[in-house]
């Protein structure tokens, strides 16, 4: 995750900033920059490597100045340069950003038209236009960012430094946290209290769609209408090893919240949006020799990797096994050469599945690791490393782990459908497109959280649930159910819709709750149909589908949750939310430990 620090100071900035930044190493960057405003001067300085790099540079070439903006950067769009790393500026003014801009092309495409000129290849020099264009015009920098704000879809942080306005910096959140920090004299803005723990204790949590004002005085934040608001500063108790849960009740809610953005930061390594097209890193072997793929995790993981399943035999016409952990190597498989063993690890240090790695690398199989860790064992081991950027996941049941590992598996079987010639060039642009669709429908989809939360007194009492689902929303339905029984102990199977009929259906009465995934598609009839069948015999519905699904099924279920319109290939990231709420809010209803559930561990260590 890309890392935020802003200051507006009574006292120089610069080593205080990267300071901040150092604070958020644990989030991963491969670049980094500072910008200062002094005597009506940018002073931008920036660096790719690690901060060393950056604080070598301030070393040879200081940046004075009292306020002053800070980032740390993976790379995205090209390669992981001081011209592509943040800030990015104007004459005008500099930002960084934490997110994705997602109508980034049509944006960059009027104002290219309209004579500005780019340096870089990053959605995010984007912003920097917009708003220096309505400064230069005469607006107030507020004017500006109000008017610009609304133009921008997908989720993002933004930190902005005014040359002509020396005293002040505006920060703006949405489906990525920003926090503002009070200090004696000073203000602050961080991606999190943990950056800002040196400088105060006293914060705030900007609101989704907040905008803010931050002045030597304090902090005047804006809604998303751009009305004055207040909101709570509270003590945030922040240290060195802290990370906090900022206003939401638990570090699972906050983590299933994250998901917009971390998901875009994800796919931003995955995905060119300037052409178009999916980019995976440097890959040592040639993929167009691997004639099988053997896809090992536990968990979670394990039902990711269900998924990928689904998309690499679709799209790239490859076959696919796909075992659990612990149960692989004593089945002693057959492993021909040529083939490509795929692990899947939030923390990469699962021991089974290390385990399985090295049978696997033993018996000459490339390996290829999804993590979320991307120093952690398995990394180092494997041949071609595949890192989500979910961030730090406190919560024991993975939620934006999950999703995250989703994006990369997604651009990992339009990549391997490109290269063996599977998939056009209008295809994968169509792909791409749907990609960098997810973050905004996965916050359509966390639009439904309240109602959610009042539904799940209806799933509380319950003692078993099942979960249906076909096509790649079964492994979503296994997940819905792993979630439920891991926080809420509820006993809880997920099925093939299908297979309901050749024995689960025998469990069904007016006692047992089933929750049904149908989005709308070519699925959706026959998915009905075996719901129709767990109507007839006192079953109790809850349909999870879109509109269009809920019109023509929702009539008797005890509960409907309508999710947005999506293409079939993101539909699994963007049902994993509602799956993950339900289950998270029942918990609270059934008053467990949501965070650390009993008998659980965030990284499993032994066999």
């Amino acid at each position: 995750m890309c890392g935020i620090i802003g200051i507006v100071g009574k006292e120089e900035v610069a080593e205080r900033l990267v300071d901040g930044l150092r604070r958020m190493e644990y989030r991963g960057y491969d670049s980094a920059g500072v910008c200062t405003v002094h005597d009506g001067q940018l002073i931008r300085r920036r660096a790719e490597g690690k901060l060393l790099n950056l604080v070598k540079e301030l070393a040879v070439d200081p940046a004075p100045g009292l306020v002053g903006i800070a980032h740390t950067r993976w790379a995205t769009h090209g390669a992981p340069t001081a011209v592509n790393a943040h800030p990015h500026a104007t004459g005008e003014l500099a930002l960084v950003h934490n997110g994705i801009i997602e109508n980034f092309r049509p944006l960059r495409e009027a104002l290219v038209a309209r004579g500005r000129k780019f340096e870089s290849q990053t959605d995010t020099e984007v912003v920097a236009h917009l708003v220096s264009e309505l400064v230069e015009a005469g607006q107030s920098p507020q004017e500006a960012v109000r008017a610009a704000l609304p133009q921008l879809r997908g989720a993002f942080a933004l930190a902005i430094a005014f040359r002509r306005f020396p005293d002040m910096l505006i920060g703006a959140r949405l489906g990525s946290p920003l926090v503002v920090g009070y200090g004696e004299g000073e203000t602050y803005l961080g991606s999190d209290a943990l950056a800002l723990a040196p400088l105060t204790q006293r914060i705030s949590y900007l609101e989704e769609g907040d905008w803010v004002v931050i002045t030597r005085e304090g902090a005047q934040i804006y809604d998303v209408e751009g009305h004055a608001v207040e909101r709570e500063i509270v003590t945030s108790g922040a240290s060195a090893v802290a990370i906090e849960k900022g206003n939401y009740r638990h570090f699972m809610q906050k983590e299933i919240f994250e998901q917009p953005t971390v998901v875009a930061q994800t796919l931003r390594s995955y995905i060119r949006q300037i052409d178009h097209s999916v980019a995976l890193p440097q890959i040592d072997f040639d993929v167009t020799s691997v004639n099988r793929i053997t896809i090992v995790a536990c968990g979670t993981s394990y039902y990711a990797g269900m998924v990928a399943k689904y998309w690499i035999e679709h799209f790239a016409r490859l076959p696919v096994d796909i075992d659990v952990a612990s149960e692989f190597r004593y089945r002693e498989p057959v492993l021909e050469p040529g083939g490509l063993a795929l692990f899947i690890s939030q923390s990469g240090e699962t021991a089974d599945t290390l385990a399985a790695l090295r049978h696997c690398k033993e018996a000459g199989q490339k390996i290829a690791v999804v993590v979320n860790v991307p120093t952690s064992t398995m990394a180092r081991e494997a041949d071609l490393l595949l890192p989500t950027h979910a961030g730090p996941e406190i919560g024991v049941a993975s939620t934006k782990a999950f999703t995250c590992q989703l994006a990369v598996l997604a651009a990992l079987a339009a990549h391997l459908a490109v290269k063996r010639g599977r998939m056009a060039r209008e295809e994968e642009m169509e792909v791409v497109n749907h990609l960098v669709e997810t973050p905004a429908c996965l916050n359509a989809a966390l639009a439904h959280d309240e109602e959610i939360a009042e539904m799940a007194h209806l799933i509380a009492p319950a003692r078993d649930v099942l979960y249906l689902g076909r096509g790649p929303d079964f492994p979503l339905a296994l997940e819905g159910a792993l979630k439920l029984k891991e926080i809420s102990y509820i006993h809880a199977e997920g099925y093939a819709s299908g297979e309901m009929k050749h024995g689960p259906i025998a469990l069904i009465d007016d006692a047992v709750p089933v929750i049904v995934l149908a989005p709308s598609g070519p699925l959706f009839e026959k998915t009905v149909s075996n719901m129709q069948e767990v109507r007839a015999r006192g079953g109790k519905v809850v349909l999870i589908s879109d509109r269009e699904g809920i019109e023509e099924a929702g009539e008797g279920c005890i509960a409907t949750i309508e999710m947005p319109k999506v293409h079939p290939l993101i539909a699994p990231l963007v049902y994993a939310v509602p799956v993950q709420l339900l289950a998270y809010h029942v918990a609270c209803v059934k008053g467990t430990d949501v965070d650390q559930p009993r008998n659980l561990a965030k990284s499993v260590t032994v066999e």
